[in-house]
């Protein structure tokens, strides 16, 4: 099926694969060049509200999300042993496995869900367990849904809207230090556990830099994670051949046809960058230091040069050049790639695995699409299923 793609982001043509535009951000939409920027030691990370975390006191340590460096792959280094293959399959699978259960239990007895629910609490879940949240109150996805609201307002002094908006980020932070954060952290600076947060505690994180490490997870493998479950069971609900086929399929069949979905729909359509020193790409362009720099993923992802014919239809285990992985730049590459890509992956299909195995499963509705630009991302709700 040509143009198979639910989110239409414009145009896929990267005829010109690296220009500045008028605003005067360079735009790169061609995969060889996005993956060598995103790799470059010579660029630190952008976008993503990182001006808004310079602002904080330098004395406070960055979330690893927005830190660049020898700081950054010293950090990545010691912390990667948390999100390998091996131990998501030894520590979480079955975790994923019981999770899944609940839900799909949960939709039997009540007959019908929104599946944007029911995904949210399994990554919240999962997260909470790989970076060790596993002390908090009950609640923790509706604090996260205040937190991270269908629609920003600006917080600030000068308006009672921007009051509100001050008040209610505040208030969204409280929740979430005062009944995640803290009793997590207070059970393990007694005694350390096999997790991210007593890994910070030793560190020498103060809490209020391990509430920015959580919540910059939360964002990161809860939030995206939704999202993608709910635009994979689209794909899957209105293609009966790929459905058929994923229900057929062994689990790295499975999983090929969630990366390829992934790869022609990335939650994060643009990742951002901005020079400390010129850079040099493959194509021969050259972008000066201190430029800001915009790499079009949904464009590159598509790219024919690599990834062949038909690049927007969904052809699972298709060949690909250049180095690229089936998710092609849809985690990201370079120093900042996304830890959790397995973690991500392996829920999803275990979950999805789980919800199409159901009889008489059917979509009742169609999920309403936004577009967050803040995050160059989409978000779909009020997907609701029924058996």
């Amino acid at each position: 099926m040509a143009g198979a793609r639910k989110i239409d982001r414009g145009d896929t043509d990267a005829a010109c694969p690296v220009h500045r535009d008028a605003a005067g951000t360079w735009q790169i939409r061609g995969y060889a060049d996005g993956r060598a920027l995103l790799r470059s030691t010579e660029t630190v990370q952008a976008g993503l509200g990182v001006e808004t975390v310079e602002k904080l006191p330098a004395r406070l340590r960055r979330p690893v999300l927005y830190r660049d460096g020898e700081e950054h792959r010293e950090h990545r280094r010691q912390t990667a042993r948390y999100f390998t293959p091996k131990r998501v399959d030894e520590h979480y699978r079955e975790l994923m496995h019981e999770i899944a259960g609940r839900e799909i239990a949960l939709l039997r007895a009540q007959g019908r869900a929104n599946l944007s629910q029911m995904s949210f609490r399994l990554a919240v879940d999962v997260t909470k367990a790989v970076v060790g949240l596993t002390d908090s109150k009950p609640g923790t996805d509706r604090r996260l849904e205040v937190f991270f609201p269908e629609k920003f307002s600006e917080p600030g002094f000068t308006s009672i809207a921007g009051l509100l908006g001050y008040v209610r980020q505040m208030r969204a932070w409280g929740a979430i230090y005062f009944d995640d954060v803290r009793p997590a952290v207070r059970v393990r600076r007694k005694a350390r556990r096999d997790d991210l947060i007593s890994h910070l505690i030793d560190e020498g994180c103060a809490d209020g830099e391990i509430l920015g490490e959580c919540l910059t997870f939360a964002a990161a493998g809860m939030v995206t994670t939704r999202e993608f479950i709910n635009l994979a069971a689209w794909h899957l609900f209105t293609d009966d051949a790929l459905r058929t086929r994923f229900r057929a399929g062994s689990e790295a069949e499975r999983l090929a046809l969630l990366q390829e979905l992934l790869r022609l729909e990335p939650v994060i359509s643009d990742l951002k960058r901005r020079t400390v020193s010129e850079v040099v790409l493959p194509s021969g362009a050259t972008i000066p230091a201190g430029e800001l720099v915009d790499v079009a993923v949904s464009v590159a992802n598509v790219d024919p040069g690599v990834v062949g014919d038909q690049p927007l239809d969904v052809c699972p285990g298709r060949a690909l050049s250049g180095g690229a992985g089936a998710a092609v730049l849809s985690f990201g590459d370079g120093p900042h790639k996304c830890p959790g890509a397995h973690i991500a992956l392996q829920e999803s299909e275990i979950f999805l695995g789980k919800l199409f195995a159901l009889d008489g499963l059917r979509m009742e509705n169609p999920p309403r699409v936004t577009m967050k630009p803040e995050i160059s991302g989409y978000e779909l709700r009020d997907l609701i299923v029924a058996v």
